[in-house]
């Protein structure tokens, strides 16, 4: 192993290079910052990654025309700077990521990483990242790799030989904790609906938040929970540790909970390291529709920003300002809807906490539809639950409104009777 220092290490990254950096809780903050502290020999460096929890110091302003980020996925950290158009956002769905490296759409130069000390085989980890790592990994001319022991030693494709890397520094830090959201009053009502959907035997995707978390303390009655999804966070675990979830029922990877990403607290990646469990794969496989569809009883839960009358699901915009990422949602959306028994299920609180219906007559100028009306079968808020599938756009409305916060029912329906006049009605 070729170990040196951060600042040496990144000597490697020239004007004009792509690099690329590791996501979710592994950002190397060290090598990041020794990337940064040569923003004076550098310019026009283009940054790709998908949303990162460290700090992200090349999206200051004074680093305009040395720094250029394009992320996948736009995150808190570099949420404002993407407003404002300082760094720019990649609209692409989380199953296309690794093909734009390994088709050479984007030309990975340098891989700025953060793994696992190698075992007794010469292999590391790429811990819980393993995403679009990967790809970046085996894609990438120059692989700078930060050595830290802090990261958990997950199985599956984020095993790799340290032949594939270039050079080593040994930084030890702790992985970024994301803590888990108590789930609010409203989110425990969602969550309850959600759960009447959930079947036993069924495959279940979902991501991190207040609703998801809410929905798996639902669980505790089922019986034979699958996990197939692009990430996992802490709510998993009594559910594994009770026998709920046994992945018994799944046809991919049979018996073992199977993701690309995990973020949470240090309990979770406790639970994930060494765990045979656990199958960490790149999420070309993980998201791809092919794939998800063949496990039974697909149930995939996923949020939006806000939903038109006729079900259009904006997800990664507030009009024309970027808030996140199209991400995995579709993947899962379109995987459930073909799985045997799949429910592909939006769900969302009626207001936001400003009181501002979620809800909406139409979407904002600009909003991005990162799921179409076509794509959508259940949305559920606090109030019920809305099935569009096979309905007309009338009756679309006439449920959308009906799970909508009761303040927002009657402006919601006169904009139904502008848009459909005399042939609009409620009933």
């Amino acid at each position: 192993m070729k170990y040196t220092t951060a600042e040496e290490a990144v000597k490697v990254i020239n004007s004009g290079d792509t690099v690329f950096i590791h996501g979710v809780s592994q950002a190397p903050q060290l090598l990041i910052d020794a990337m940064c502290e040569r923003a004076g020999e550098l310019k026009n460096v283009r940054i790709v990654h998908i949303h990162h929890e460290a700090e992200a110091p090349y999206v200051k302003p004074e680093y305009a025309g040395i720094f250029r980020l394009e992320s996948f996925f736009v995150g808190a950290n570099v949420r404002k700077a993407t407003m404002e158009g300082i760094a720019d956002y990649i609209p692409i769905f989380l199953s296309e990521i690794p093909g734009l490296f390994r088709k050479g759409v984007i030309n990975v130069d340098v891989a700025l990483m953060n793994i696992s000390p190698p075992d007794q085989h010469g292999f590391v980890s790429l811990g819980s990242s393993v995403d679009v790592a990967v790809a970046a990994v085996q894609c990438a001319k120059h692989v700078i790799a930060q050595v830290n022991p802090k990261v958990p030693r997950s199985l599956g494709d984020g095993s790799m030989s340290m032949t594939n890397f270039d050079a080593f520094v040994e930084h030890e830090s702790p992985i970024i904790e994301v803590p888990v959201p108590q789930p609010t009053e409203n989110e425990h009502k969602i969550a309850e609906y959600v759960s009447s959907l959930v079947e036993n035997g069924a495959t279940l995707q979902m991501g991190i938040g207040g609703i998801p978390n809410a929905v798996l303390t639902k669980l505790m009655n089922h019986k034979n929970l699958g996990i197939h999804t692009e990430m996992f966070s802490d709510g998993v675990i009594p559910l594994v540790e009770k026998g709920i979830i046994t992945n018994s029922k799944k046809k991919i990877v049979p018996d073992h909970i199977v993701s690309s990403f995990v973020m949470g607290t240090q309990k979770i990646y406790d639970f994930l390291d060494d765990n045979p469990q656990v199958a960490m794969m790149d999420c070309a496989f993980v998201n791809d529709v092919r794939i998800i569809r063949q496990n039974p009883k697909v149930t995939a839960i996923n949020s939006a920003i806000e939903i038109d009358l006729t079900g259009q699901v904006c997800a990664d915009s507030i009009g024309t300002r970027h808030y996140s990422g199209v991400g995995g949602q579709i993947d899962f959306i379109r995987g459930a809807s073909y799985s045997t028994g799949g429910k592909p299920i939006i769900a969302i609180s009626s207001q936001t906490g400003r009181g501002i219906s979620k809800i909406v007559p139409t979407l904002k100028e600009g909003a991005g539809v990162v799921s179409t009306r076509a794509n959508v079968h259940y949305v559920i808020t606090e109030y019920g639950i809305a099935y569009l599938y096979g309905q007309s756009m009338k009756e679309r409305a006439r449920r959308m409104i009906n799970i909508a916060h009761p303040d927002s029912r009657e402006s919601l329906e006169k904009a139904a009777f502008d848009r459909w006049g005399g042939h609009w009605s409620l009933s």
